[in-house]
């Protein structure tokens, strides 16, 4: 939604797809519903575009299932429309780094199942890109906070949590250093690669501020939020307890390394390219916390 809004702000016809064809979008944006992994319906909803945005996503349970298909679907619209593809995607190829800096060009080591899965697809992305099958570029973003941005490891179970008083929910060790992608920025990211040819068949980790410790973030989230901070951090045993009744946290079991050592993503190639548009945090903290105050969980 933040790249839709970017875009119609900046004069451009939009559609946006999903599944339910509902959407509060601004005015003038075509909401269009149906299935992107239907290429018959790809190829519909792609018709007459000149980029299409990669931003969906299966349910996390089923990533393996779901997703492969998803991203075929899509490739087959932007195939048939003759449209490039910036492609959305996390970091989950990498794999442990065991703290150092994650840059563009580390191999994709993942060995859990969503971390294959994801590498995986940017491997078949580039390899469509070198076929000359689809003009493609992609973006990477880390946990991502904002407007919008409720189910994240920062999103309701700190954003909320603060404003009502209550302990953030965390996973692993909150005094390590952790990159958190402000949502406004990842879109901002997306829009320039779609405004950059020269970008095309790579992968751009898109713009951050530089990270800091999650506990030095959930406190300014309490700070701007006016009230006391306060860290309920989930152990590995204790991830893996409640897991064994939730699919979704089940899932997180094997992401929990991230929060387990420094997870810095290094920015640097596409500010070089293309400027520093990273929003510092002490702005884009409290424009969160207002969005949830004048948001809440119905």
């Amino acid at each position: 939604m933040a790249t839709v809004e970017l875009l119609a702000a900046g004069g451009h016809r939009v559609r946006v797809v999903n599944r339910s064809g509902r959407a509060e979008v601004p005015a003038g944006v075509e909401v269009l519903g149906g299935d992107a992994a239907d290429p018959a319906f790809s190829k519909n909803a792609a018709a007459g575009a000149a980029v299409l945005y990669q931003c969906l996503n299966p349910p996390y349970t089923r990533w393996p299932e779901l997703f492969p298909s998803l991203q075929a679907g899509v490739l087959d619209g932007a195939a048939a429309a003759g449209a490039r593809l910036v492609a959305m995607e996390n970091l989950y190829m990498y794999g442990p780094t065991e703290g150092a800096p994650l840059t563009e060009d580390l191999p994709h080591a993942a060995t859990g199942r969503k971390g294959r899965t994801r590498a995986k697809m940017a491997q078949d992305l580039l390899e469509v890109h070198r076929a000359g099958k689809v003009r493609v570029v992609i973006g990477r973003a880390s946990d991502y906070f904002g407007p919008h941005g409720r189910l994240s490891a920062m999103g309701e179970r700190v954003f909320d949590s603060a404003l009502s008083g209550k302990k953030a929910q965390v996973m692993g060790n909150p005094n390590h250093l952790h990159t958190y992608s402000y949502i406004p920025d990842i879109a901002k990211g997306l829009v320039i690669l779609g405004e950059h040819g020269e970008a095309d068949g790579q992968a751009w980790h898109l713009p951050n501020a530089p990270a800091i410790t999650t506990r030095q973030f959930i406190e300014q989230v309490y700070v701007a939020a006016g009230t006391e901070p306060g860290i309920q951090a989930m152990s590995r045993f204790l991830v893996k307890m409640v897991g064994l009744l939730n699919g979704t946290v089940r899932e997180l079991y094997e992401m929990l390394y991230e929060f387990e050592e420094p997870f810095v993503v290094d920015s640097t190639k596409f500010e070089r390219a293309f400027g520093d548009h990273a929003t510092p945090l002490s702005e884009a903290i409290p424009a969160t916390v207002e969005w949830f105050r004048t948001h809440p969980k119905s």
